[in-house]
């Protein structure tokens, strides 16, 4: 098993979710889970989590399945590629169009979490009408290191 770069997540967060590799939104931060997971070094995180499967639904791939390709040391880019060929099949306009719906989510919005958001976002001094999905896991991710 080769490794890229693992992050130790117990001493740093991994990437944020709007960082764009391929194109795709959260896969930097999905794979720094994955690679921390693998490397015995994720500390809080959860790799396969809501957010991951974010990502995971869109494509129609299954989080085991791409743990498979980290496993054999895929560097970023060729995980991506490796996206491209899986699952369901996007068009580039198809994957800009929703990550910018990603980048603009905000739980606030979802009666099942509503409660849930404002709750974490007051913790970090967020105005949860105000603050997206990824700004709340940016501050969360400074809030913790």
């Amino acid at each position: 098993m080769s490794i890229i770069s693992s992050k130790d997540l117990s001493k740093e967060a991994p990437r944020s979710p709007r960082i764009r590799i391929g194109g795709y939104v959260i896969l930097g931060r999905t794979t720094d889970k994955c690679r921390a997971d693998l490397a015995g070094k994720i500390g809080d995180y959860h790799y396969d989590c809501p957010l991951d499967n974010i990502l995971f639904g869109f494509k129609g791939v299954k989080g085991a399945d791409f743990k498979k390709e980290v496993e054999k040391g895929a560097a970023d880019e060729a995980l991506a590629k490796w996206l491209d060929t899986h699952g369901t099949p996007k068009t580039p306009e198809e994957i800009k169009t929703w990550g910018d719906g990603a980048e603009a989510y905000s739980m606030v919005n979802d009666p099942g979490k509503k409660d849930f958001f404002i709750a974490e976002c007051k913790k970090l001094g967020l105005d949860p009408y105000k603050t997206t999905l990824f700004q709340w896991l940016e501050a969360d991710d400074k809030a913790s290191f």
